[in-house]
């Protein structure tokens, strides 16, 4: 999920709720931002009022939630898949000279030398004192933490002021001191994974924008690949849709205004990852869900339902297109899966090139 202070209230306002009582309105009659505020929290913990929760379920100290099910068993589960011993890394390039792909309103990440040959070459740069001539290359990156395929720690979403495990939303100040990323990098992630390649069930190269994924397409797609789905299997989806930024870069995958396709919110989809233990869930679009709920018609409300109420991680931006192409040829989907984020302290997310073996 992306920074979305600015577009989130617009978006997550759509399905008011009737006879809330008087509105503070600002300039020109219109409501303020006060009270737009009031409006998409109220809203978002109607919405989520019979959602699943893992609150307390590892205890009251938790913050690495359904990762928890990645026992040491659940990790050989995963070894157990190898056969081939074949490597996919599902990580994005970065820095791409198009620039890569972020959500609106963030820049792309920025690459520069500050040590190279030709600062040798112009004598700007000597090389190494006491080497013997020995020079070398030196570089520095500014980017977002998900700026590129990445995953998000459990303290990147809230509402009503509390994170995931009812921790205060006021930890997040200067840096996540509860539900940040390291606490995820400090343990790792490995185990059985599944691809379900929606996209191709559906015979489409990619799907539309703005499609939906139901439950029930999981479901089908799992019996059209002859794949049975296990408790505590990590779920990878596939839509295809990242294509576009390939083709045309960003102004293709955004178009006139941003709509991935992808899973939705509803109380039987939750309860249906709850049930089935999922550790880990991800897609190869930025946010890894439906942008705008073609259920709730509100922004993204499948965030908080996955991430805040069951502490659910959530990996977007995978690149799935060579995994989903040998997957098709051997006819199997299932394999293990390793992610290991960056340790960053008091981190919202972190990038990633997890890596799928088979």
């Amino acid at each position: 999920m992306r920074n979305r202070s600015a577009a989130a209230p617009a978006l997550a306002t759509v399905a008011r709720r009737p006879g809330r009582g008087r509105r503070h309105l600002g300039r020109a009659g219109l409501p303020s931002a006060e009270a737009k505020e009031r409006d998409v929290v109220s809203r978002i913990a109607e919405i989520l009022k019979d959602c699943p929760s893992n609150w307390g379920r590892f205890g009251p100290d938790d913050e690495i939630g359904t990762l928890n099910y990645l026992t040491p068993e659940e990790v050989r589960r995963g070894i157990a898949q190898v056969r081939e011993g074949r490597l996919f890394p599902l990580g994005l390039p970065i820095g791409d000279p198009r620039g890569d792909l972020v959500w609106p309103g963030r820049v792309p990440t920025q690459h520069y030398m500050v040590s190279d040959r030709g600062l040798y070459l112009t004598g700007k740069r000597r090389p190494i004192r006491g080497s013997g001539g020995v020079e070398y290359a030196d570089d520095v990156v500014h980017m977002y933490l998900q700026g590129t395929t990445q995953i998000d720690s459990l303290g990147h979403v809230w509402y009503d002021g509390r994170l995931y495990n009812g921790y205060d939303a006021a930890t997040t100040t200067g840096g996540l001191s509860k539900n940040g990323i390291d606490k995820v990098a400090a343990r790792g992630i490995a185990g059985a994974a599944v691809l379900l390649d929606v996209a191709r069930f559906k015979g489409k190269e990619m799907l539309e924008r703005g499609e939906e994924i139901t439950l029930e397409d999981l479901f089908a797609t799992a019996e059209a690949q002859g794949l049975e789905l296990e408790r505590r299997d990590m779920l990878l989806v596939r839509t295809g849709f990242y294509l576009h930024y390939v083709r045309g870069g960003t102004a293709e995958y955004v178009g006139e205004a941003l709509r991935e396709p992808g899973l939705t919110y509803s109380p039987e989809l939750v309860r249906w990852f709850q049930a089935q233990e999922v550790p880990l869930y991800g897609t190869d679009t930025m946010g890894s869900e439906q942008t705008v709920s073609s259920r709730t018609g509100t922004f993204q409300p499948l965030h908080p339902a996955f991430i805040t109420r069951l502490g659910l991680t959530v990996a977007e931006l995978l690149w799935l297109e060579d995994l989903a192409a040998y997957c098709a040829e051997v006819g199997r989907y299932r394999f293990f899966l390793t992610i290991s984020p960056l340790r960053v302290l008091g981190g919202a997310g972190s990038p990633v090139n997890p890596l799928a073996i088979l």
